[in-house]
């Protein structure tokens, strides 16, 4: 018996079968920023009479009637470019920039630029997209023209500048013109004082394996709760300039025409505002001149906070230390010119 179950061992050598793989563990859910602005829409509503008490002075009226009025002029088209961005992003085959781009980098930079115009979208869409052109095969140059003009130039920006400004449409002109000037003298720079070590290639493990569903959608929620939120943030900073701040101050500023332009040049960098959006908040500071709030609109879509933060995890952090001040000081001075000659 012993020496037939010591045959049988040695005989089979099939190998057990192995255990089930266990089953994946399910990722917790997070109460992130689109649930946080549920909530607070509820609270909102659910308040509202409460709240309604609270805004009876002339001054706190004033504020509401300034935050609000941005808001409802300016949400429809932030929405608008947040849809139409994600469809670019998401369903534009991959090689079509490589494909449509001039093969020479000096005439690859106006291309890219001018692509702008047909591109809707706002910079927080814009630099994942440049980034992805550039990993896609896109010389860098071109990709950060593309980058600078695209938030600033495409239909639906100008549009809603034009809503903003409604008697003055060489507004909308020396705006597209300005912006579209900044980006390619930036795109030549870039070309021929750029180093590639200075730009640290994007990648996006959160869209990897997605379906194009779920990578638009996902590029929808992320656009509309930074970009909405930021756009909240701008409201309520310009209601707050326009009530807590004296009026003979913002109008002994506005009178210095280089103070203005530097004034509004630096709260474009400190408000953050979307694209899209920009334009009414421009439009309520009706002090300043109307070149001191053309710059305020040129340098808006290229240099702010949210934009340094973006580029600096897209890009890295010695491309912002260069790109970003060169960009300021270049937008500044093209948007003075162009309102001295169109405003």
């Amino acid at each position: 018996m012993t020496a037939n179950r010591l045959e049988a061992e040695e005989i089979d050598w099939t190998p057990a079968a192995a255990p089930p793989p266990p089953p994946p563990a399910r990722r917790p859910r997070r109460f992130g920023s689109l649930e946080i602005l549920a909530l607070l829409l509820v609270l909102l509503v659910v308040l509202r009479s409460w709240l309604a008490g609270l805004v009876t002075g002339e001054r706190l009226q004033t504020w509401t009637t300034v935050f609000v009025s941005v808001l409802v002029q300016a949400v429809p088209f932030l929405v608008f470019g947040v849809v139409l961005s994600a469809v670019i992003a998401v369903y534009v085959p991959k090689s079509f920039w490589a494909k449509a781009l001039p093969k020479h980098p000096a005439l690859a930079v106006p291309a890219a630029g001018l692509a702008g115009v047909i591109l809707p979208g706002c910079e927080c869409g814009s630099v994942p997209i440049a980034g992805s052109l550039i990993r896609r095969g896109v010389t860098p140059a071109a990709a950060l023209a593309f980058l600078l003009a695209a938030p600033a130039i495409n239909p639906i920006v100008l549009t809603a500048t034009a809503v903003a400004f409604p008697g003055n449409p060489e507004m909308v002109v020396a705006r597209g013109g300005a912006s579209l000037v900044v980006a390619v003298a930036m795109g030549w720079l870039w070309l021929r004082l750029g180093k590639t070590e200075w730009i640290r290639l994007p990648h996006r493990p959160d869209l990897d394996g997605a379906s194009k569903a779920q990578a638009f959608w996902s590029s929808c929620r992320h656009d509309v709760t930074h970009a909405g939120g930021y756009l909240v943030l701008g409201a309520a900073a310009a209601a707050t300039i326009n009530v807590v701040v004296p009026g003979e101050w913002l109008q002994r500023l506005a009178d210095n025409p280089v103070l203005s332009i530097l004034a509004l040049a630096v709260l474009a960098v400190l408000l953050s505002i979307c694209s899209e959006a920009d334009a009414f908040v421009a439009a309520s500071l009706s002090q300043f001149s109307l070149t001191s709030r053309l710059v305020f609109l040129v340098v808006g879509p290229m240099v702010d906070l949210k934009l340094i933060a973006m580029q600096t995890g897209v890009f890295g952090r010695r491309f912002v230390q260069r790109f970003a001040p060169a960009t300021f000081v270049a937008a500044i001075l093209v948007g003075t010119a162009a309102g001295a000659v169109l405003l």
